[in-house]
């Protein structure tokens, strides 16, 4: 088992990963009768998007004896209706002052590219991802 989800009321879960104990509360967007105060589900999708590419990038990062560490990305996520999903991810990945040869950002940019989440979203989903090199 991955996790367990129990409902807590109030549009409101919260998650708990079995192997590290780690929680997770999630809230209903006000858009959608919520308090908005967690993470909604959809925020939760739009957002491991963003973290699996840095974590993948991190992966390629370290073979190639380079680093990451200081990386940010900016998630924006567009909801559309009819029915009601994630139109559209937006992903802006901005890394540290760094030295990185073309050919090293090439690799890098391609590795987050390549995530499994990425390549798990509905291609329906619109994935708009810039990398901004410092």
């Amino acid at each position: 088992m991955t996790s367990k989800i129990v409902y807590e009321g109030n549009l409101r879960t919260r998650m708990t990963h079995i192997y590290s104990g780690t929680e997770v509360l999630t809230d209903a967007p006000l858009d959608n009768q919520g308090l908005a105060q967690a993470f909604s589900p959809t925020d939760l999708v739009a957002s491991a998007l963003g973290s699996c590419m840095i974590s993948i990038m991190g992966i390629k990062a370290r073979d190639m004896q380079l680093d990451l560490k200081g990386t940010e990305a900016e998630v924006i996520k567009i909801m559309a209706s009819n029915p009601r999903r994630i139109a559209e991810v937006q992903v802006t990945l901005i890394f540290p002052a760094n030295n990185f040869s073309e050919k090293e950002r090439t690799i890098l940019e391609n590795a987050a590219l390549a995530c499994p989440v990425a390549k798990s979203l509905h291609p329906d989903i619109k994935q708009d991802v810039k990398f901004v090199w410092q």
